[in-house]
């Protein structure tokens, strides 16, 4: 029995949707897994009726299956690639990617105004709003004294790029050693299945805008298995910080599949449950990333 697609899905919804699909087809979610209304809601920190919403609609475009009290799961062949699905002007989720992302290539200059931006990308003045609070918020945009606003300081300097690899070898090591770490026993297992496939290739096969991503998905998920709330933050900050700069430029001195190995032996150590020795390989890696740099 097929499932109908909201006539008028809401913002949210296809927000959501849309980035309910990325993860399948980045593999977080895996053919075959149940989709749970209240663990996608948790997951994605929204209420339970934007994801029944947004379920609909990935279920129309044949992503998820829908079975009578079985509820969703997603299908066999869902990592093929993402549908499009239709909605009226960038969400508040896109519109924030595409401003780090044309912020990264330069193509907006380091201050703006809000009509700026509504000329720029035609969106409805509600979602710009939303967009500047979460961009304020995780501290990548500032109001200037006078009228609009600027981006934050990015990493393009030695001197901040120094900064943020010294923060984050206290922060992130710290996180390891928090006493409400727990483990997401599957979410690491496809973590490493993620870094397994990646390191079949040579660096000169390897994406720096792939890698930046798996990149970024490891060091949050360690973040978010500390338990500690400002810990996840803090890493999504600076993982933040570092898209505002070309992926290529930041990885000018590609060392991939060591990151790589470097990884598998922290997730191994995790695996384990030696946190103290994951906390020293990890500080070892980020040292490791800072030569590099």
């Amino acid at each position: 029995m097929s499932t109908a697609a909201p006539a008028r899905p809401t913002p949210l919804q296809v927000d959501l949707a849309r980035h309910i699909a990325e993860d399948i087809v980045a593999r977080r979610h895996r053919p075959g897994d149940h989709l749970s209304e209240e663990a996608l809601a948790a997951a994605y920190k929204v209420s339970r009726t934007p994801v029944r919403g947004a379920l609909r609609l990935l279920a129309a475009q044949g992503l998820i299956t829908h079975r009578p009290n079985s509820g969703y799961t997603v299908a066999d062949n869902a990592t093929a690639g993402a549908p499009l699905i239709e909605g009226a002007g960038p969400t508040q989720n896109e519109l924030y990617r595409r401003l780090i992302d044309d912020r990264a290539s330069r193509g907006l200059p380091e201050t703006f105004t809000e009509r700026d931006l509504l000329l720029r990308y035609g969106i409805a003045r509600s979602v710009l709003a939303k967009t500047l609070l979460q961009l304020s918020a995780d501290g990548l945009i500032e109001k200037r004294k006078g009228h609009g606003w600027q981006f934050a300081p990015s990493l393009e300097n030695a001197e901040a790029l120094n900064e943020s690899y010294r923060f984050r070898m206290a922060i992130e090591c710290a996180g390891l050693l928090e006493p409400a770490f727990r483990v997401d026993k599957p979410a690491l297992a496809r973590m490493r299945a993620a870094h397994e496939a990646l390191i079949q290739h040579d660096d000169a096969d390897i994406s720096a805008t792939d890698f930046f991503a798996l990149n970024t998905s490891f060091h949050e998920l360690l973040a978010r298995f500390s338990g500690n709330r400002y810990i996840l933050q803090a890493v999504q900050q600076q993982n933040q910080l570092r898209r505002l700069e070309e992926h290529a430029a930041f990885y000018r001195d590609a060392r991939f599949v060591n990151s790589t190995n470097e990884h598998l032996q922290i997730i191994g150590a995790v695996e384990s449950g030696d946190q103290e020795w994951a906390a020293q390989l990890m500080r070892h890696h980020l040292k490791a990333s800072l030569q590099a740099s």
